[in-house]
């Protein structure tokens, strides 16, 4: 399995993210994007309104690299942070079209993150003081 249970968990209630992809002239691009674990393939799904004519979409067919980071704040007193980084390749890929809601906005057009690396802090060691947990980080 690419995510242990506590990051599967984590990524379920988790609401946004931010994916990374590098432009054609090599400049990153960071973006603020929905997304959901896909428990079949183990891949990291993205979503979104117009996503076939976003350039987000078009950076992955440039270049496959990405990193997707997902976090929160657990608290502020102590300041206690989650952060769950996905490095790996992206793919363009395409879902069956949504019914409802949505419109025709919602593209069936999605990036498919495969992970190659994660590193994972603070999101199971809720004991340890904060500036002593130590990142999970594994290749995958």
């Amino acid at each position: 399995m690419t995510f242990k249970p506590h990051e599967i968990a984590f990524l379920r209630e988790a609401e946004l993210g931010r994916l990374a992809t590098i432009q054609r002239d090599g400049t990153p691009q960071n973006s603020p994007v929905g997304f959901a674990y896909n428990e079949q393939l183990g891949t990291i799904d993205i979503a979104g309104y117009r996503m076939s004519k976003s350039q987000k979409f078009r950076n992955i067919a440039h270049n496959n690299r990405v990193a997707c980071v997902v976090d929160d704040i657990v608290s502020r007193n102590p300041w206690r942070v989650r952060c769950l980084e996905i490095r790996g390749t992206a793919e363009q890929a395409q879902i069956p079209p949504s019914i409802g809601g949505a419109g025709d906005q919602l593209d069936t057009a999605i990036i498919r993150i495969t992970p190659r690396r994660i590193i994972s802090f603070g999101i199971d060691d809720t004991e340890t003081e904060p500036h002593q947990l130590v990142p999970d980080i594994r290749d995958v």
